[in-house]
């Protein structure tokens, strides 16, 4: 479903990716660990086709992403792929519904269609007494769960995840492990995970570590 070819980026005169090759297969849960400044996150960040490699090919649903026109390219990126962060990014202003919402706004979706696929999820979460909650009248789990709401609401091909447990404790951090999985299992849902978390990364199909540019199986 991923097919990542030859994937190569720098900065300046520092090399970050070279020649990088990546496959993933539908419904696979996937982990990346590796060394700070390996590249992870720039891998993540060219999967998720908001950075563009400076050589090499990026497949997502057989769309090579790279030939794509910018506007194009956000119509992909807006519909095949969620992104879950670190910090949950929710905007402080609107409840955990719309927050929610706002993905299947921007690809179109009615205001009564958009609210009813995100309760659904928020139900599936558990968190249907929250719908009207802003983010600050939230815990940290749940927070991070409305997020994953956002990730899913346009039944991307792929959720890509940066260190996704990373500002949780560990009871929050094993619950959403666990999530990942039930989301695989009830929706075929593909996973793209970096992690520095051990327990996270070896629950995973497959742990791949980045090192020197390139993944190490």
């Amino acid at each position: 479903m991923i097919k990542a070819l030859n994937i190569s980026k720098k900065y300046g005169e520092l090399n970050v990716l070279n020649s990088l090759n990546l496959e993933v297969k539908k419904g696979e849960v996937v982990s990346i660990v590796g060394a700070s400044g390996a590249g992870k996150t720039t891998l993540l960040q060219i999967l998720g086709t908001l950075d563009k490699p400076n050589e090499g090919n990026l497949f997502i649903n057989e769309t090579d992403i790279t030939l794509l026109s910018s506007k194009k390219l956000a119509a992909f990126r807006n519909k095949e792929i969620g992104f879950i962060f670190q910090f949950h990014q929710l905007l402080p202003e609107f409840t955990a519904l719309e927050n929610v919402c706002i993905p299947a706004y921007i690809a179109g979706k009615s205001k009564s269609e958009a609210e009813k696929e995100a309760l659904d999820y928020l139900k599936f979460l558990k968190l249907e007494h929250r719908i009207s909650h802003k983010p600050a009248e939230l815990s940290g789990g749940e927070q991070q769960r409305v997020a994953v709401a956002r990730a899913l609401i346009n039944q991307p091909s792929v959720v890509l995840a940066d260190e996704p447990s990373g500002n949780l404790d560990s009871k929050n951090a094993k619950e959403l492990h666990d999530l990942f999985f039930e989301l695989r299992e009830k929706f075929d849902q593909t996973f793209i995970i970096v992690t520095h978390n051990d327990e996270l990364a070896n629950m995973a199909d497959r742990k791949l570590t980045i090192q020197d540019g390139v993944i190490v199986e």
